[in-house]
Formats: structure tokens, C-alpha cells, sequence
């Protein structure tokens, strides 16, 4: 069965590149690169692509809105060649607070913004060339002596219906971060079922990442797993996710610790029960059931998301093999 991983670059490119070489000769599928406050995205998979020859190599995801979708499109297609065609391009419009906050770029209609960048992207990858005029963007713009592969994949990041909805409207798949199961079933995989089959399109692929750690000490690996999870607790996107799976309580106690300013009592308002659903963390087989619980949940491509756990984690090596089987 597909399987992949999130290989962030954290503080060594050699140690990651190093990973996602394993990844490759563990056989799986494809490896995605994070893009935050760390190395560009799109870059660190050209890094990936030299190392490697087989393993398909996406971003996980490139924050859209700081890159122009035609400048974003000749990238793409660029590395997509440098890489042998095997680029996966996952895009998404981020967060309000980032976008606005780090890049100064407006973001009051993401889902309308995200429709037209994907339109110019398809129309780029799909024509080599874009002819496009609506209220964010305005292109006219053509390969001279060059093209993009023809179906150079395109996923979104997504959590709400209606981007969802676009996703199987539009896209060959969905990247998912920070989501939990039972939200995956609920709500992303039906969603985009329906939208897929209404469009009359093959139904996307439905990445997501699933944190795992291979760990003799599950408390330990619990504690690290919520500093990580803190900040997904405080953006809209993924606290409606949240909520959505049934820990509205949880946001409750986390809301009620934040306005106290009490930093600990926000770490435990993310429950056990919440992290449980949420992380694959324990010994080998541990880890290939939780995976299994996304696969029943809807998810067509597992994503082993690497995290440091704390005393007692066997390390990222050792959970990637473990994830392989």
C-alpha cells in the first residue's frame, strides 16, 4: 500500500536528505517538503531530487499567495524537469495571520483567490501558457520553446467544505496537516467524493500527515507532540478541523488557559484522548495500525510526519522504517 513522508530540513539539509534517500529505499512513494519559517519549500526538493531517482518529491505545502501563480508555474515546471517528472505541486493559501502578518499580502477571500491561482496553474501546466482575467490575477503569458509536463500533478491544502469541494472539483488531490481521523471521515473524504464524482473526475488523492514517533515513552512523546500541536490550536482553519472531530471541549480549555495566560494548562487542555486519535506513537506495530485508522478514514496516501519525541524516541530513522513495515 502507498505510503510517504513529511521530510522536513529542521536544522541539517544532509541529515534530511539523508531520510528521504531512506524513504526511497524503504519504497515509499513520495517524499513532501514543509514550507514555514524554514528553507523555501520548492528548493529543498531540488536538493531531494539530486540525491535520489525513483521517489516522487512534493511540496507539502508552498504558500501561494507570496508567489504570483505564473512566476509559481515556471518553478514548477523547472524542478518538475530537474526532477525527471516527479513533482507533486501542493499548494494552499496559508494562514491570515502569516500572510498578513509576515508578507503584508491581504487575505479576505482565500477560497475565491485559491479557484483563479489554481485555474492559471492548470492552464499553464496543461497549454504552456495562461490566458486569464478575473478579480486577483490578470495573465497573459506563453512557453517560448518550452512546456510543462501535461499533467504535472496539482494538490490543495484544504479543511473547509468549500475548499474541499474545490479539490474535487478541480485538483488531483488533497494535502492534509493537522487533521484528525474521525474529521477525515466525516468530513474530507465524503466531500470530496461527492464533488469528484459531480465534476465527473477521478477522485483525488487524499494526503495526510500522520505524526508519528517510534518511542518507548508515550507520556514523553505525548509532551512534545503538544508543544508541536500548539500553534494549530490557535488558527481558524484547523481549529474549525478540530472542533469538527468532537474536541470542541478541548478548545474550550485551551481558550480559558490562553486568556489566563497560563502556557501549561494550554498544553493540557490538548487531551489524551485528542493526541491518541491524532498520533501514531508507540512500538512498530502501533504505528502501522494508526496509519491503518487514516486508511479506513479515507486517506489514499499515508504520511509518515516526523517529530521528535522526547525521551525514549527511537528516531526518525528508525520510524520510517517502522512505518514501512
Amino acid at each position: 500500500m502507498s505510503l510517504a513522508a513529511f521530510v522536513s530540513v529542521g536544522k541539517s539539509l544532509a541529515e534530511a536528505v539523508s531520510r528521504v534517500q531512506l524513504a526511497e529505499s524503504l519504497g515509499y512513494e513520495a517524499a513532501f517538503s514543509t514550507h514555514t519559517t524554514g528553507r523555501d519549500g520548492l528548493m529543498t526538493l531540488a536538493a531531494y531530487a539530486a540525491a535520489t531517482k525513483r521517489i516522487r518529491l512534493g511540496t507539502g505545502v508552498v504558500p501561494a499567495l507570496p508567489r504570483h501563480p505564473l512566476s509559481l508555474a515556471i518553478e514548477a515546471a523547472t524542478l518538475d524537469e530537474i526532477s525527471g517528472g516527479r513533482l507533486i505541486l501542493g499548494v494552499g493559501p496559508s494562514h491570515k495571520v502569516t500572510m498578513e502578518g509576515w508578507y503584508d499580502i491581504p487575505m479576505d477571500k482565500p477560497y475565491s483567490q485559491m479557484r483563479e491561482y489554481v485555474t492559471i496553474l492548470r492552464q499553464m501546466f496543461t497549454t504552456d501558457g495562461a490566458s486569464f482575467e478575473g478579480d486577483f490575477y490578470k495573465v497573459q503569458f506563453g512557453f517560448v520553446g518550452y512546456g510543462a509536463r501535461k499533467d504535472l500533478p496539482i494538490y490543495l491544502s484544504a479543511l473547509a467544505p468549500k475548499m474541499l469541494t474545490f479539490a474535487g472539483e478541480a485538483c488531483d488531490g488533497v494535502i492534509l496537516w493537522s487533521c484528525l481521523p474521525s474529521y477525515i471521515a466525516s468530513t474530507v473524504t465524503p466531500t470530496v467524493r461527492a464533488a469528484a464524482e459531480k465534476a465527473g473526475r477521478p477522485m483525488p488523492t487524499i494526503v495526510a500527515a500522520v505524526p508519528c514517533a517510534v518511542t518507548t515513552n508515550t507520556a514523553a512523546a505525548f509532551e512534545a507532540l503538544r508543544a508541536d500541536f500548539f500553534v494549530y490550536m490557535t488558527l481558524p482553519f484547523y481549529r474549525r478541523a478540530i472542533a469538527g472531530a468532537g474536541y470542541q471541549a478541548e478548545l474550550d480549555a485551551f481558550d480559558k488557559a490562553q486568556e489566563a495566560g497560563d502556557f501549561p494548562a494550554a498544553l493540557a487542555a490538548m487531551s489524551d484522548a485528542m493526541l491518541t486519535e491524532f498520533a501514531a506513537i508507540g512500538d512498530a506495530a502501533a504505528i502501522r495500525d494508526k496509519i491503518d485508522e487514516y486508511r479506513a478514514a479515507g486517506v489514499t496516501l499515508p504520511a509518515v510526519g516526523l517529530f521528535r519525541g522526547g525521551d525514549g524516541y527511537a528516531g526518525a530513522e528508525e520510524t520510517l522504517k517502522a512505518a514501512a513495515g
